[in-house]
């Protein structure tokens, strides 16, 4: 258990951790906090918009609608990697969720299925809404992966958690599904091995996919070795190594 950071420490952290970030309206002030308590805060949580372009799902994030009042996360985190802050405090973003899960993750131990809705979530994770459409088909760029595994980093480095601390929405409340198109398990690892270098340090570096790669050609001329290519699916949570496309950006694992 934690007490939450203030808003300057957490933008702090999240910049040392090497994040791009962008502030919105009167984020570090825009909260839930008058709807119940925020804190003590046990981890993060990684949600998708199911929502399209950066412009109208950071507004949605920030103003939410009618039958759910904004911030509905603290960042969302755009295609290309950039975080935009849009509150800060209790968001309406978890809801209700396992208790089961809830004492896994204060625990630091594997989860347990999710099978009943008894806690409430916004008061005990981060949560951060990262833009993807959730129909298993749209990409998910290198440059949003690594976001997504920098934020949970930076904040896990402040409360000294391991990355069990960062789970799905789908790993919390039932009949949740994101976010789809990783695995929160890979997720998981490439956080644990962040954790395990110094903050804004890299573990890799990038490379845009042009007409004709495969995998393993990128591994041969990049890494030196066409085998290592299971190595880049991994890193960029890649399920089938054949669907990669021109123009999409992978990050590629050092040499």
């Amino acid at each position: 258990m934690a007490t939450p950071l203030s808003a300057a420490k957490f933008i702090e952290k999240l910049r040392a951790e090497g994040v791009k970030v962008q502030e919105h309206g009167d984020w570090r002030n825009h909260n839930r906090n008058h709807k119940g308590p925020w804190g003590p805060v046990n981890g993060v949580m990684i949600h998708h918009t199911v929502t399209s372009g950066t412009d109208s799902s950071v507004k949605l994030c920030y103003d939410g609608h009618s039958a759910l009042p904004g911030p509905l996360c603290h960042g969302v985190i755009a295609k290309d990697g950039v975080v935009h802050l849009v509150g800060y405090g209790r968001a309406n973003h978890a809801g209700l969720g396992d208790d089961d899960v809830l004492r896994a993750v204060i625990d630091e131990r594997d989860l347990p299925a999710d099978n009943e809705a008894n806690t409430d979530g916004n008061r005990h994770f981060y949560g951060f809404e990262c833009i993807n459409l959730g129909d298993g088909k749209d990409p998910w760029p290198a440059a949003q992966l690594e976001a997504i595994e920098k934020v949970s980093a930076a904040i896990c480095r402040a409360h000294g958690w391991t990355e069990r601390s960062v789970i799905g929405h789908l790993e919390w409340q039932p009949g949740k599904v994101d976010p789809r198109g990783f695995t929160m398990a890979s997720m998981r690892d490439r956080i644990g091995k962040r954790l395990k270098s110094k903050p804004g340090s890299g573990s890799s570096t990038t490379y845009t996919v042009g007409k004709g790669d495969t995998l393993w050609s990128i591994a041969a001329s990049k890494l030196g070795d066409g085998n290592r290519y299971k190595e880049i699916a991994k890193l960029n949570g890649l399920r089938d190594a054949d669907t990669i496309v021109p123009g999409q950006e992978l990050k590629l694992p050092r040499k």
